[in-house]
């Protein structure tokens, strides 16, 4: 989630990586207390732990370079991944009776755009992180060299998130974006063209999310609130005993789905007034089932965020091109450009006029955007996610997205979320995917090699999720 100021500013500057020992050290003494006092994550398990303690075994002999690809369900992931590289791997380490190199820490790749919205503190935190920043929406030269760089010669290996951006969903992988890989096979090249001799891997971690006790009564606030907020009747009878109950979980469900449906009318609504956006005709009548075999609900979700997305690029004067990801962060980019301007900062500088108008064009741009934020809170959305598994964390998760949505509408900032109870943190260390062994499959046909390291890293990720032990 980005909300650039709506008027005028200098380009958005590179931030460059720059370590800071006594940073890091306070940061990681402060990471336990603030993950369950504040972020509420009491536990966080690490499965197969000792093929990350191999992987920087390695590393520490200069025999591999690797990079930590994970998924990215939540803002939650940074705080994970903290706990797992300074201390869960130590740790297990030491029980191992490996002697890893102090500190065990990785270098990462974060969104030029997140100290847009948490501030610019957050931007020169994770600089003394190691972090390096990307943007998303460009082939950002200075942004890849610095990751590239960081990949084949950092003190650290690197840690990235395929997704792009986090999706709301423990269950769930979107499709992932081709750079962890091309960066890899980069790093391969960068290693075969100076004679080293280390080899260069993936390493897929799984991270998912688990309610300690599933909050009901928290899911059940939420979802009245948001009933309020969109002027949708309550159900008529309390629920039955027991909140468990098949009986209760079935009514939830069924003011989850009216909601959804609820709320995507009124969008719907609002584009064919406002936009004149052609959308499918809804049959209103009662439904028995409020989960069609149809999935007429995903459908519809599916034509809406089309429509928003066009409405943004018309006044971009974009092409669609590629698949949901891709046009939201080409957007995304061209918003940027609008907003953040080499000539505000030119010689001779703007006139007042000219500036107020710069501001204007600002302004503008943001009020586009706001579409392509609307279709990023749905991305990942199917319309059978709770249907097909009616748990706890899939009530809570999509009740969220319902939440930022709302925020969005209302001209709030969706983040942080609420709390809704106290969760414990899975992490699954997959194995490692050989990127050396491919590098000749790179050198016949790039684009083949990438696209097929790509949907292996995929079907990697998508595989923990399944092995993800319940707490």
């Amino acid at each position: 989630m980005v909300t650039p100021s709506t008027r005028a500013q200098p380009p958005l500057g590179f931030i460059p990586p720059a370590l800071d020992r006594r940073v890091l050290a306070l940061v990681r003494l402060g990471l336990p207390a603030w993950m369950r006092w504040r972020e509420q994550i009491q536990r966080v398990e690490v499965v197969n732990a000792d093929g990350l303690v191999q992987l920087f075994k390695e590393f520490n002999a200069g025999e591999t370079r690797f990079l930590l690809a994970f998924r990215h369900p939540s803002p939650l992931d940074s705080f994970c991944l903290g706990h797992l590289l300074w201390y869960a791997v130590p740790q297990r380490a030491k029980a191992l009776g490996v002697n890893l190199q102090h500190p065990v820490h990785a270098h990462f790749i974060y969104d030029r755009g997140i100290p847009l919205w948490a501030g610019p503190w957050v931007g020169r935190l994770y600089a003394k992180l190691g972090g390096t920043p990307i943007q998303r929406g460009k082939v950002d030269r200075q942004g890849l060299r610095s990751a590239r760089h960081l990949l084949a010669h950092g003190q650290f290996p690197l840690a990235a998130a395929p997704e792009g951006g986090n999706n709301g969903h423990t269950e769930i992988v979107s499709p992932l974006e081709p750079g962890v890989a091309q960066l890899a096979f980069w790093c391969g090249e960068d290693i075969q063209s100076q004679s080293r001799s280390e080899r260069v891997a993936i390493a897929p971690l799984g991270i998912a999310y688990r309610y300690i006790t599933p909050p009901w009564r928290e899911l059940d606030r939420w979802l009245a609130r948001l009933e309020h907020e969109t002027n949708l009747a309550p159900p008529p009878t309390p629920y039955p005993p027991g909140d468990t109950a098949a009986a209760a979980i079935e009514q939830r469900y069924r003011r989850l789905y009216s909601l959804g449906e609820r709320l995507l009318t009124l969008i719907e609504n609002y584009y064919r007034r406002v936009y004149r956006v052609v959308l499918p005709a809804v049959d209103q009548g009662d439904r028995p089932d409020p989960a069609p075999p149809t999935n007429a609900l995903g459908d519809r979700l599916e034509a809406l965020m089309n429509a928003a997305l066009e409405v943004a690029e018309t006044y971009f004067q974009l092409v669609p091109k590629g698949g949901t990801i891709d046009r939201c962060r080409r957007i995304e980019q061209a918003g940027w450009e609008h907003i953040f301007r080499q000539d505000v900062v030119g010689d001779p500088p703007l006139s007042a006029v000219e500036l107020g108008l710069a501001d204007r064009e600002a302004e503008e741009a943001a009020l586009r955007m706001w579409h392509m934020r609307l279709v990023e809170s749905f991305v990942a959305v199917t319309g059978q996610y709770v249907r097909q598994r009616p748990s706890a964390e899939r009530f809570a998760e999509t009740v969220m997205i319902l939440r930022d949505t709302v925020c969005l509408i209302q001209g709030e900032n969706p983040f942080p979320r609420p709390k809704l109870g106290p969760q414990q943190a899975v992490l699954t260390v997959g194995e490692p995917i050989s990127v050396s062994d491919r590098l000749g499959d790179y050198k016949a046909n790039r684009k083949q090699a990438v696209a097929q390291l790509t949907t292996d890293l995929q079907t990697a990720l998508e595989a923990m999720i399944a092995a993800a032990p319940s707490p």
